[in-house]
């Protein structure tokens, strides 16, 4: 008896072993979907997901790819390599636009097409449809890195992008940022408005005030691409990224719309913006910090300009004497360039400001009227 139980026991024991090699073979015969499975109906999108695949339906086809290639380089690529971190490497800048009106002006950044425009070089733009158009540099503002050109031939211009406002924009509400980040077409990122007012340094000392920050993915090439708010209208034009690995890291910034919309119309009427000085060339800041000096040194006064008229004085070029600095203007102490810059852009070309300036330790106030001074270094 005890033998049979024995049996019986090591009997049960090998079928349970066999049964345990045998199970994945079985599982695999039985249950192996060796043909397409059945596609599982989802239900409609979400009401938030039906609005972002709107919006950038809509939007899209007005967002392009700017390439600018200068002289130096032999001629412009058409294709950007995909590994290049916005064509870089190839001597190439690639970037982003957008189209702005009917007559086909595209909108992008000046460092996009800065390399070209310096050069010689030449610039192309890749419609959505895939068509690659040549296009020429109508203006260039540098002192808000934006850049107009225009389309050569078309078969078709695309619809120029709705126009938004940054005056009333809310921090927490919703982005979505268009690009060609490392040369990748057409990329769609999301993220919500995340400060307001910040200041970005532009060109020659200047900075620009009121930039939007995002936390939408900007990466290299989405330079020049619109930031759209939830109604998909232009709300900003990505320029920057804070990022010491120079990929995104939540922290971009975006030109206002209210910015764009009063520069762009003057490039294409003058090719070029107004841009209110007093005509001063100031001496270098970190020269001034040294010396203890808090302000702005003026180191040469333009002949015929307004600070001319008001009686300013730069520095004496034989004896090394300084002569004023610029220490308040509109109301606003002056502790840097782009502190003066922005009083003066404040009160806008042909307007008086005054200005508080320190000569030989003393301090007084001069009043002087803006003009255009675009050619002077500021």
């Amino acid at each position: 008896m005890p033998d049979r139980f024995a049996r019986v026991v090591w009997t049960l024991a090998l079928v349970l072993l066999a049964l345990f090699v045998l199970q994945p073979y079985v599982t695999a015969i039985l249950y192996s979907a060796d043909q397409p499975r059945a596609i599982l109906a989802r239900g409609d999108l979400a009401p938030a997901e039906n609005s972002t695949v709107a919006l950038f339906a809509r939007a899209s086809p007005s967002v392009v790819h700017v390439f600018a290639q200068s002289a130096a380089q032999g001629r412009a690529l058409m294709e950007p390599d995909p590994q290049d971190g916005g064509g870089q490497g190839s001597g190439q800048q690639t970037g982003t636009g957008f189209v702005w009106d009917a007559a086909g002006h595209v909108v992008t950044n000046n460092h996009v097409v800065a390399g070209a425009t310096q050069r010689g070089g030449s610039i192309s733009v890749r419609l959505s449809s895939g068509e690659v158009v040549p296009a020429s540099v109508v203006g260039t503002a540098q002192n808000y890195d934006l850049a107009v050109l225009r389309l050569g031939r078309a078969g078709s211009v695309p619809p120029p992008l709705a126009i938004g406002t940054s005056a009333d924009l809310k921090v927490g509400q919703s982005t979505f940022a268009i690009g060609n980040p490392f040369g990748l077409d057409h990329t769609l990122t999301t993220g919500v408005v995340s400060a307001l007012q910040r200041r970005l340094p532009t060109g020659e000392g200047r900075e620009l005030s009121g930039v939007i920050q995002t936390d939408a993915a900007i990466n290299p090439g989405n330079s020049g691409g619109p930031l759209l708010d939830s109604a998909g209208r232009l709300i900003g034009v990505n320029t920057a990224i804070f990022s010491p690995s120079g990929a995104s890291a939540g922290i971009g910034f975006a030109i206002p719309v209210d910015v764009v919309n009063r520069v762009v119309p003057e490039l294409i009427r003058n090719g070029r913006t107004r841009n209110p000085g007093i005509g001063i060339i100031a001496g270098q800041e970190a020269t001034a910090a040294r010396l203890g000096i808090d302000g702005v040194v003026i180191l040469r006064v333009l002949p015929g300009s307004p600070a001319a008229a008001a009686g300013l004085r730069g520095v004496d070029m034989q004896t090394g004497e300084i002569g004023d600095i610029v220490v308040g203007a509109g109301g606003k102490p002056v502790h840097r360039l782009a502190d003066l810059t922005a009083a003066l852009e404040a009160a806008g070309l042909d307007a008086p400001v005054e200005l508080m300036i320190e000569r030989g330790g003393r301090t007084r106030r001069v009043r002087v009227t803006t003009a255009d001074v675009a050619q002077a270094r500021l």
